[in-house]
Order: C-alpha cells, then sequence, then structure tokens
C-alpha cells in the first residue's frame, strides 16, 4: 500500500459515547432561531433545538481551566455552536448566546457562580479567534507525512 495515507486531525480529547440531546421533545433549546441546520455530527433546527450526533469531538474548555463534571456539557455545546459559526453555518452575531449558555450550563450541573462568571469572561474575551468564520483549531494532518 505503498503511497496510501490517512487524514486526521490531533488535538481532540473526548468524544461522545451516544447522541446528546435534552428536555423538550429530546432536543436541547439553545435560544438560536432560525437556521435549518444539519451537519455530519450538529442539527440545528428552526425552533432553536439542538442534536449533537455520537462520535461528535471536542476539547473541552479551554485556556486555564480544568475539565470537569461541571463544565463538561456546558463545553461540549458552545463547542458545537462555536464550530457552526467556524463553518459560517451561524453568523459571529449567534456568539453571545454561545457565551451565556456555557454560563448558565456550568451553573446548572453545579459549578460556583464564580467560577462560571470566570469561564464567561473568558469566551466573551477572548473566543472570537474560535468563532470567527474560517478559524482552525486543528488543521488536517496526514500520516505518513506528505510533505516535500
Amino acid at each position: 500500500m505503498k503511497g496510501d495515507h490517512i487524514r486526521y486531525c490531533a488535538g481532540y480529547k473526548y468524544q461522545l459515547d451516544e447522541d446528546y440531546s435534552k428536555t423538550n421533545g429530546g432536543c436541547l433549546q439553545v435560544g438560536i432561531y432560525g437556521y435549518d441546520i444539519q451537519t455530519r455530527f450538529i442539527t440545528l433546527t428552526r425552533d432553536g433545538f439542538l442534536d449533537i450526533k455520537n462520535y461528535y469531538a471536542w476539547d473541552g474548555c479551554s485556556g486555564p481551566t480544568i475539565d470537569d463534571e461541571t463544565n463538561m456539557r456546558g463545553g461540549l455545546i458552545h463547542d458545537a455552536l462555536y464550530q457552526l459559526m467556524r463553518e459560517g453555518f451561524l453568523p459571529i452575531e449567534c456568539k453571545e448566546i454561545a457565551d451565556c449558555l456555557l454560563h448558565d450550563i456550568c451553573l446548572e450541573d453545579g459549578m460556583a457562580g464564580f467560577r462560571a462568571d470566570y469561564y464567561y469572561e473568558g469566551v466573551k474575551l477572548f473566543g472570537y479567534a474560535s468563532a470567527k468564520l474560517g478559524a482552525n483549531p486543528y488543521p488536517v494532518l496526514t500520516a505518513p507525512c506528505q510533505c516535500n
């Protein structure tokens, strides 16, 4: 199989073991309306319901954070929404909604208020680079290297 190669992305830490959806008929209401988006791993309906499919990979909360049970769900949803912005399915104006969801879900999952506020301020100030159209947090690599 000389010349054969694989393409992959490094950097993801977590992968869903089942579809993630919640409340209201099985989907999570995220408050982003009017879009009908269906990607390989993420669905967002016109009514604002989000579904994240089995095998979706994400990197957890970024920055000086510690991943634990209080930020895992919030980080998943936040990363999925940022991915939809990076890929052009959602406008960057949806960033504030995604950032508020991270804060609120972390509180719901037992995070201390001060820490949730810290996370929110972090993504509010520094998250734009990860949400902007075309941002690529993890480049696609090949193995073996096809370098010249």
